[in-house]
């Protein structure tokens, strides 16, 4: 069987770091990181990041970490889903499971930034929103050109909350 139920999530290890570089760059339009970048986030990040694991093959990966001034928001950084694993709901199950979290049990809301184009992941987060009745709120944020200097395409924030009774300022 391949299905969703066949994958397990977990807290990243160190050791996961070059798969999860693998899998990033196999996943357009997500934009590559250092395979340095990608060993941070395994260990660094560990506890507000998951990887999706079926028969020791990466299947998903998720980056995200408290906002340093704001401990009550958890920034999502990337979403990768490997081919084989999409339109299984994986990516909501990661979300919940990050958020599920002793770690993140104060969090309220979920950032991110998405590029207008990239639909998979609006319909992800707006799925996810709507999933837990909560707010979906989008504003631009980093602009091609004033941040970007013309080479990525702008993304919006996307604010997603507040999650439950847990601390909403």
């Amino acid at each position: 069987m391949s299905g969703i139920e066949n994958i397990i999530v977990r807290v990243p290890t160190l050791e996961d770091g070059m798969n999860v570089f693998q899998l990033v760059n196999a996943c357009p339009p997500l934009d590559s990181n250092s395979s340095y970048c990608n060993l941070l986030q395994c260990s660094h990040f560990a506890k507000t990041s998951v990887i999706a694991e079926r028969a020791n093959e990466t299947m998903g990966f998720i980056s995200a970490y408290v906002i340093p001034d704001k401990p009550n928001t958890l920034f999502v950084w990337q979403v990768a889903v490997a081919k084989d694993a999409r339109g299984l709901g994986l990516a909501s199950r990661m979300l919940t499971h990050i958020l599920e979290r002793q770690h993140c049990k104060n969090i309220a809301y979920i950032e991110t930034t998405i590029t207008a184009d990239n639909g998979a992941s609006w319909a992800l987060f707006k799925r996810f929103a709507a999933k837990l009745s909560v707010d979906f709120q989008s504003t631009p944020w980093l602009d091609k050109h004033t941040h970007f200097d013309g080479q990525h395409d702008s993304e919006a924030l996307i604010r997603i909350g507040p999650l439950n009774s847990r601390d909403q300022h």
